[in-house]
């Protein structure tokens, strides 16, 4: 049988649903996502295309904004619906699917970002 300590407490309450891991609070009113900050950025956005670690299928990265998860997000789906194809935001990086650096560029700048072309 797990210990208390292993299986990392409560996850469910009758009382109030889903719990937080971290803070043990319900999960509507969890004070950890609330403290997750944008990552620092030098105010450069930088575009790049990656495919190491994709068996070969090209992505293009975007890095370097300094936005809230939820703008992120919303940006992700602006750049990808532009560009026709699919894609994820993790971790503060947009990733568009296939080789769009000219085109995610091009919408980026005509959104005021000073953008670079990072990489090869």
């Amino acid at each position: 049988m797990k210990s208390r300590s292993t299986s990392g407490g409560l996850v469910y309450s009758t009382d109030s649903g889903r719990m937080c891991p971290q803070c043990r609070l319900p999960v509507a009113s969890c004070r950890c996502s609330a403290t997750v900050a944008a990552a620092p950025s030098d105010g450069v956005v930088r575009v790049s295309r990656e495919t190491k670690g994709r068996a070969g299928k090209g992505v293009t990265l975007v890095r370097g904004l300094a936005l809230e998860p939820p703008a992120l997000a919303a940006l992700g789906k602006q750049l990808k619906t532009a560009c026709g194809s699919g894609g994820t935001v993790k971790e503060g990086v947009i990733e568009v699917q296939g080789d769009h650096c000219v085109r995610v560029m091009e919408m980026l700048k005509s959104q005021g970002f000073v953008v670079k072309r990072a990489g090869g």
